[in-house]
């Protein structure tokens, strides 16, 4: 495929001309807490409002000696603030450098020093702290601007976003047309975000992406929209809505910003994962992008809530999950339910599926799910409940977008098709190899990294296995994650992981271990929000977590949801033993990423014995 030419030199110059499109339309909605104590209000910024904020902070790191392609850090959740800076790094020639707030001081201190940050944002006084603990590993960090408050404390290294805008704006009084040069003088091969990958193996990786890659990505999904478009069906338009709740130190998170500057939607933006089910029925969003785990949440609420109702609405509940399905499937065959199976469908969706989608706010078109697999099984519930999960794929080091589901052909399984623009093979050993103008450049001071993944053609090897049915992508596996047992059977654990979390919505996790041993067994991690509801609907809400995952009841709960996944499993895939594991997976004890991945083997690590515990001693690790 040729390359995909974009008429913008750089993101800030998308910017500029989106503001000059659409200077008085609104172009961000964010909450802001009210003076009585009361609910939030939501506050709007036009594009032009936009503009002069992020003019003002652009022109405020220029006084601050920022330098093209300098590197400037946020920590930080999803907020307005988030999204103003990391526009005003890019407008004043600089590079972001995105860091997870739930992160450790260390590994702040670390993608601080490894990315050269000469400025860091940080939300609050906590990202402020982890920062001043770690001051003496960071020798080159100049500057840090804190988004709450009107200053940190006396200590001048630490500065208020609202003095870095004043700033800006005294700059831009004496100086009116710098701002315009500076944006002018950012050209495409400039690096514009260092994205530091989750670490799942070990030290985080940084991920050089420059304004070319994210110009594709934006120039892509146009495209797309425009394919779409002339098939009769519709991927977003400037009238679109969008809630971003996603955490924006992560690539997914700023292909939904890009994509908004080429097509000039509103976007609702909030990053409390708390607030997400209120919010969608307030703020009535289009369309919403998130990680598999919220549709998990989003189905185990619904579920425990029909549950709650007694036994006559969850029998309701069933047979209605159970007539989505069938729908679901005939769908993605291109065919509409007919007969019995069409009335069964309109009384469901009167009785159940109606409500359902008003709780979301009644307008919206499509979710997008992406960096996990999606169970099939809750993809089918949504769809043939009127709500549409569009599931891609990406890396960090393609820029997040690499595949999509399109609206009106779906197939749950799949990732859907490439991007216009992004070439696919699959190559011997089954692993995923992508070539295109969403690749990096390569990763931050690690030449051989990049070297053992990027080979002299421009092909990435993602480390992915797949298969292509028809064009679309399947991801089966890890390619480093695949098990093989004692007796040779290969066993791809992440499909079955996946499907057992829409068997039991109150599992955040199950990790399948079986590596080198006669048989697979499980570790089951439970969310703790849903099996705190959970248990307060069964009668065990004075337990704690700790004490749930010794319940008896809780047990065979999970019992029955392990059941149900073997019977429709190989005998050499199936999950002969399970253990409960006594507390969360957590970013903060190790065995999940900030990104919320599972680090399976700092997991097996740990609970070694609990593991050994479940093979006969005459079938021990081999």
């Amino acid at each position: 495929m040729g390359n995909i030419s974009s008429p913008y030199r750089s993101v800030p110059d998308m910017f500029a001309s989106r503001v000059a499109a659409s200077g008085e339309r609104e172009a961000f909605s964010y909450p802001v807490p009210s003076l009585d104590g009361g609910p939030d209000i939501w506050k709007g910024l036009t594009w032009n409002q936009t503009r002069d904020r992020v003019r003002d902070l652009a022109l405020g790191l220029h006084t601050l000696g920022l330098t093209p392609q300098a590197r400037c850090a946020i920590a930080s959740s999803t907020r307005i603030e988030w999204i103003l800076a990391d526009l005003a790094i890019l407008c004043a020639g600089g590079a972001s450098t995105t860091i997870y707030p739930g992160s450790t001081p260390p590994d702040h201190a670390f993608i601080v020093s490894d990315s050269g940050s000469m400025v860091a944002f940080a939300e609050n006084d906590e990202q402020v702290a982890k920062l001043l603990g770690q001051r003496a590993s960071m020798p080159g960090l100049s500057k840090v601007i804190t988004f709450e408050g009107e200053a940190a404390g006396d200590d001048d290294w630490v500065m208020s976003l609202a003095e870095l805008e004043a700033r800006g704006a005294a700059l831009h009084a004496e100086n009116p047309d710098l701002f315009d040069t500076l944006v002018a003088a950012v050209r495409p091969d400039h690096l514009a975000t260092l994205v530091y990958t989750s670490g799942t193996t070990g030290r985080p990786k940084g991920v050089r992406l420059d304004h070319a890659n994210w110009l594709y990505e934006a120039q892509a999904l146009e495209m797309m929209g425009e394919e779409m478009r002339s098939r009769g069906r519709e991927m977003l338009t400037i009238d679109d809505v969008q809630y971003l709740w996603l955490p924006l130190a992560h690539s997914y998170g700023k292909v939904m910003q890009v994509t908004q500057l080429r097509l000039g939607f509103r976007t609702v933006v909030d990053g409390r994962a708390d607030r997400i089910l209120d919010n969608l029925a307030e703020v009535r969003p289009t369309f919403m992008a998130a990680a598999p785990r919220v549709f998990e949440k989003l189905y185990s609420a619904i579920a425990l809530r029909a549950e709650e109702g007694g036994a006559a609405q969850h029998r309701l509940f069933t047979w209605a999950a159970g007539v989505a399905e069938r729908v679901s499937l005939l769908r993605e065959q291109g065919r509409e339910p007919t007969g019995v199976l069409a009335a069964q469908h309109r009384l469901a969706d009167g009785l159940v599926f109606a409500d359902l989608r008003a709780r979301f706010g009644g307008r919206l078109r499509f979710f997008v799910s992406g960096s996990a697999p999606l169970a099939p099984e809750i993809g089918r519930f949504f769809h043939g409940a009127g709500i549409t999960i569009l599931e891609g794929y990406g890396l960090t080091e393609t820029s997040a977008g690499a595949f999509l589901n399109r609206p009106g052909d779906v197939r749950f399984g799949t990732v859907g098709l490439p991007l216009p623009g992004t070439e696919v093979r699959i190559a011997e050993d089954g692993e995923v190899l992508l070539r295109g103008q969403a690749v990096m450049r390569g990763y931050h001071n690690l030449t051989g990294a990049t070297e053992a993944v990027l080979d002299e053609e421009g092909w990435f090897a993602t480390g992915d296995i797949g298969a292509l049915e028809n064009g679309r992508l399947r991801i089966t596996d890890r390619k480093r994650e695949i098990i093989k047992t004692s007796s040779g059977k290969f066993v791809a654990p992440q499909g079955i992981e996946s499907r057992f979390k829409s068997l039991c919505p109150y599992a955040s996790n199950l990790i399948v271990h079986g590596d080198r041993r006669p048989y697979c067994v499980g570790l089951v991690a439970l969310d703790p929000e849903s099996i705190g509801e959970w248990a307060r609907a069964h009668g065990l809400g004075a337990l704690g977590y700790a004490a749930l995952t010794r319940a008896p009841k809780v047990r065979a709960m999970v019992q029955d949801a392990v059941d149900e996944l073997n019977r429709d499993l190989p005998r050499h895939e199936t999950v002969k033993r399970f253990a409960i594991l006594p507390s969360p997976l957590t970013v903060e004890t190790g065995e999940i990423t900030p990104s919320l991945k599972m680090r399976r083997r700092a997991v097996e690590e740990k609970y070694a014995e609990l593991l050994d515990a479940m093979y006969d001693r005459s079938v021990q690790r081999l």
